[in-house]
C-alpha cells in the first residue's frame, strides 16, 4: 500500500519534538498509527542525521524477548548513545505487560524523546490518564479524510462522484487495496468485529455481545439524532432487546473510549453554557455504516453531518450541538478564541429547506462566523452574512 504523507499529524509530532512529555499516538484500529510512526522516524533521520532512534515493534518476532519490562528497560539503556538526540519509538507497547514501569523509569531519566503507539484493546484513551498522569501528550489519528482519500488515489476533490464514493467507503485505507467491493466490505467488517470483540467484549468481559451489537446498529441508524441512555434502552426494549439504561450508558462509554463513536454534548447559545442532558453520537468513519448496514435507511444528510463533525475534530475544534430556544444549530465549533456556528444539509436548492437552515443562524446575536455546508456544487457565496460552502470543496480546503 502506498504510504501517504499525513501532514496534519506529522506537523503535530514535529511541533512536539524534544518536549519532555511522552507522545502517545492513539486512534481507532487500522487508522494508520504505525504507519505514522514510520513516517515520523523518516523525518527524524532527515533533519537529524546523527540522531539515535531506538525502534521496537512488538508485532515483529525479533522483539519477543523484550516482552518482559525489565528486559525491555535493559535493552533500551544498552542502545542509548551519548552525545546525540535519542528517540525511543515503540509500536504496540501494550504487548509488554507492565510497560508503564519501564516508560516511567526512562522518562524520569530525561535522556529520551519517547513516542508510543498501542492497540485499543489494552490501552484505550481513557487508560492513559491512569498510566501516565500529567506526563503525556495524545496525538489522535483518524481514518483518512476526504482530502487524504483524494491524495491517495490522485483524484480531484472537486469531482462529486469521488465524494459520493468516499461517503460509502470511508477512510480505512487498508480497504483501498482491494478491487472488488465485496472484499472492501469484508475488510471494514473485520476492523469492526475486531474492535467489538477484542477492544470491548474481551476487555470489559461483556457477557452478551448481542446487546452491544444491537446498540451499535441503533447508533449507526440514528447518527445525528439527539438521544440518551434512557431513551435508547426504551427503544431497544420495544424491539425485543431487554437491557437497562445503566448498561447502555456503560456501553456508550466503552464505544467512545475505543473511538468507534464520538459524543457531542449540547451548548446553550443564549446562556453560553454546556448542557449535560441529551447528546448526539457520531460514527468514527462512514465506511462502517455502509459495510455493516448497507444502504438500508441511508440518510445522506446525516452522514454528511457525520463527515463534517469528524473534519472539524481533525482541524482541532471542540464540537458541540447548538441549542437556541427551541431550535437546534448542528454544530458550535470552538478552537481557542474562535467560534463557528454551522448548519449541514444535503440539498438547499429548495427554498423551504434553505430557509429552515439559515433562519436559526440569523437568530444568533453574536458576531461569530455562521456557515451552511451543503452539496451546493457551486463556489462559496454569502446570504445575509452567512457563508454557504459546498461540502466537497470545504473538505478539500486547507485547515
Amino acid at each position: 500500500m502506498e504510504l501517504l504523507k499525513r501532514e496534519l499529524y506529522l506537523s503535530q509530532l514535529r511541533s512536539k519534538r524534544n518536549t519532555p512529555d511522552i507522545k502517545i499516538i492513539t486512534g481507532i484500529r487500522r487508522s494508520g498509527k504505525s504507519k505514522l510512526m514510520i513516517l515520523y522516524m523518516n523525518y527524524l533521520r532527515e533533519i537529524d542525521p546523527d540522531c539515535n532512534i531506538i525502534f521496537i515493534d512488538f508485532r515483529q518476532l525479533e522483539f519477543d524477548a523484550l516482552r518482559d519490562y525489565h528486559t525491555l528497560h535493559t535493552y533500551i539503556e544498552e542502545h542509548y548513545r551519548a552525545g546525540c538526540n535519542n528517540y525511543l519509538c515503540i509500536d504496540e507497547i501494550q504487548l509488554c505487560p507492565n510497560f508503564e514501569r519501564t516508560i516511567d523509569s526512562l522518562h524520569a531519566k530525561e535522556k529520551y524523546d519517547i513516542y508510543l503507539t498501542g492497540s485499543n484493546a489494552f490501552m484505550l484513551s481513557s487508560d492513559l490518564a491512569t498510566l501516565f498522569t500529567g506526563r503525556y501528550i495524545e496525538i489522535e489519528v483518524y481514518p483518512f479524510s476526504y482530502n487524504e482519500y483524494c491524495q491517495y488515489f490522485h483524484f480531484s476533490p472537486f469531482d462529486q462522484m469521488n465524494f459520493d464514493q468516499y461517503v460509502l467507503w470511508g477512510g480505512f485505507a487498508g480497504s483501498y487495496q482491494y478491487l472488488e467491493d465485496r472484499d472492501k466490505v469484508i475488510y471494514v467488517k473485520d476492523v469492526y468485529n475486531t474492535i467489538i470483540q477484542r477492544d470491548l467484549v474481551d476487555k470489559y468481559r461483556i457477557s452478551d455481545g448481542h446487546i452491544l451489537n444491537r446498540l451499535v446498529e441503533f447508533l449507526m441508524d440514528n447518527v445525528g439524532n439527539v438521544c440518551s441512555s434512557n431513551n435508547i434502552a426504551n427503544l431497544l426494549k420495544q424491539n425485543g432487546v431487554s437491557v437497562s439504561h445503566p448498561t447502555i450508558g456503560a456501553y456508550l462509554e466503552y464505544l467512545c473510549h475505543a473511538f468507534v463513536f464520538y459524543k457531542a454534548k449540547r451548548y446553550d447559545i443564549r446562556g453560553g453554557k454546556y448542557l449535560e442532558s441529551l447528546c448526539k453520537y457520531y460514527l468514527a468513519d462512514s465506511g462502517f455504516r455502509y459495510s455493516i448496514l448497507g444502504t438500508r435507511n441511508m440518510d445522506y444528510g446525516r452522514m454528511y453531518e457525520n463527515i463534517v463533525f469528524l473534519e472539524l475534530r481533525r482541524r482541532g475544534y471542540d464540537v458541540y450541538i447548538g441549542k437556541l430556544y427551541q431550535k437546534e444549530i448542528d454544530f458550535v465549533a470552538l478552537r481557542h478564541s474562535e467560534k463557528l456556528y454551522i448548519q449541514v444539509s444535503d440539498d438547499i436548492s429548495n427554498a423551504d429547506t434553505f430557509s429552515r437552515e439559515y433562519t436559526p443562524l440569523l437568530q444568533i446575536k453574536d458576531a461569530s462566523p455562521k456557515w451552511i455546508i451543503a452539496r451546493t456544487r457551486h463556489d462559496t457565496y454569502t446570504y445575509q452574512g452567512i457563508l454557504i460552502h459546498d461540502l466537497a470543496t470545504w473538505l478539500s480546503q486547507e485547515r
